[in-house]
């Protein structure tokens, strides 16, 4: 009797969640993913902002499967899923059969109708993404230097963030900390203390999320780090001059987009519905409705509360949700009684506005400020994998914080989204 083939695609935290739970199991199992490392998404700020470094929050996923010999990795792009037939289909035309699928292919940062927007405003999704906003951020300063008209090189210091969810307000806080702790004193001819933050959120309040108090607490540190702050108004254009928000045109010459998610075209592949950012609408077991052999899960999936609430896609979901496909897939197997249907159980909100600045949402207990700040660091270096990078982030932050050094200052790749 051969073997139960699994196929798992992506490995962000849900697809490796699954492989490293069914260690044992009577599986083979393949892995698929376009980029060959695992990202601890969370931290991907960080790297755009020049505190890490790329290795420092990104591991090879062969590497966590070297010693599994049932687990197969392929680097390769997925392009659509035969249910019919039971295989996966590759871009370079290759056909991969399955017992069971597990798709756990993420999200990208969606731009609400305007795509045409993303080679000037990019995300923070990938690691690419995180060197090209390190890259335009690190030029700005240094274009400014040398700029002699007073409106280009004002343009130059302005830095926009749309979107002040966690990944914005994180955003916003670091770069102001980098321009006005780390940078002063090693320029000549601008003042980076003078940099403009603007950070625009079209609803009322920043971290939306969080209980109102806290989110308050974010609003109030923000502005503590010289962060300008436009509510209410969406922004209906961006190009390489600048950003208009409502209709007040701000020239500046860095965006960072932080405004809203859309889900991989895996419902597209399985031909079933969707919400309005693309993600699967799943059963309660995490199966593709009608394809009982298909999980979808992660930021890919629309998963409900039993309060009627979606799930958020943050990664203790994906890994909930990984954990549990896992025990499915166990107990088919093993021929006993599968798990009743999947249930969230969220362990807190996070985020992080600055040096010894944060918010914690434990639901019955909420922190803020200094305590805050090191439980959030704690938390993050906790769900790091391997104590090697454990280690090499808590120095890294160490050292940020005795010498107000951002280590990952390095300008190393040519512009891959248009053209200096």
């Amino acid at each position: 009797m051969q073997d139960h083939r699994v196929v798992v695609v992506g490995g962000g935290f849900g697809g490796v969640q699954v492989v490293n739970d069914l260690k044992g199991a009577p599986v083979r199992i393949t892995m698929i993913d376009r980029r060959n490392h695992h990202l601890f998404q969370p931290l991907l700020y960080q790297v755009a902002t020049t505190l890490l470094a790329t290795s420092e929050i990104a591991w090879p996923i062969r590497n966590f499967f070297g010693d599994r010999p049932e687990v197969t990795t392929l680097l390769a792009e997925v392009v659509g899923v035969d249910s019919t037939a039971h295989e996966v289909l590759l871009k370079n035309g290759q056909r991969i059969p399955y017992d069971t699928l597990v798709l756990a292919t993420g999200a990208t940062h969606a731009y609400f109708g305007h795509d045409e927007w993303e080679p000037v405003a990019p995300g923070l999704k990938t690691l690419e993404d995180a060197t090209t906003i390190r890259r335009r951020l690190l030029l700005a300063f240094e274009q400014a230097e040398m700029e002699t008209d007073p409106a280009v090189r004002e343009a130059l210091l302005t830095f926009v963030i749309v979107g002040a969810g966690p990944t914005g307000v994180e955003l916003a806080g670091i770069i102001s900390e980098l321009a006005r702790t780390t940078l002063p004193k090693e320029f000549r001819n601008i003042d980076t203390s003078k940099a403009k933050i603007i950070l625009v959120e079209a609803g009322p309040r920043v971290l939306a999320a969080f209980a109102e108090d806290l989110s308050d607490y974010a609003r109030r540190e923000l502005e503590l780090h010289g962060v300008d702050l436009r509510f209410g108004k969406p922004v209906t254009s961006c190009t390489a001059e600048g950003v208009t928000i409502g209709e007040v045109f701000v020239p500046c010459r860095t965006i960072v987009w932080a405004a809203g998610v859309e889900a991989s075209p895996a419902a597209k592949w399985l031909d079933i519905p969707a919400d309005r950012a693309g993600r699967a609408l799943v059963d309660k077991d995490l199966r593709a409705p009608g394809k009982g052999d298909v999980f979808v899960i992660g930021d890919t999936a629309a998963v409900m509360r039993d309060d009627g609430s979606p799930v958020p896609g943050i990664a203790p979901a994906a890994k909930q949700q990984g954990a549990y496909v896992a025990k499915v897939i166990k107990a088919k197997l093993a021929g006993k009684p599968v798990p009743g249907p999947f249930h969230y159980r969220h362990q807190g909100s996070l985020a992080t506005i600055g040096k010894s600045a944060a918010i914690i949402d434990f639901g019955w207990l909420k922190l803020r400020g200094w305590l805050a700040w090191w439980v959030w660091g704690l938390a993050h270096i906790y769900f790091l994998i391997g104590v090697r990078w454990r280690i090499a982030v808590a120095w890294s932050w160490l050292w940020i914080y005795i010498s107000r050094q951002h280590s990952a200052r390095l300008i190393t790749q040519r512009e891959t989204m248009r053209e200096e």
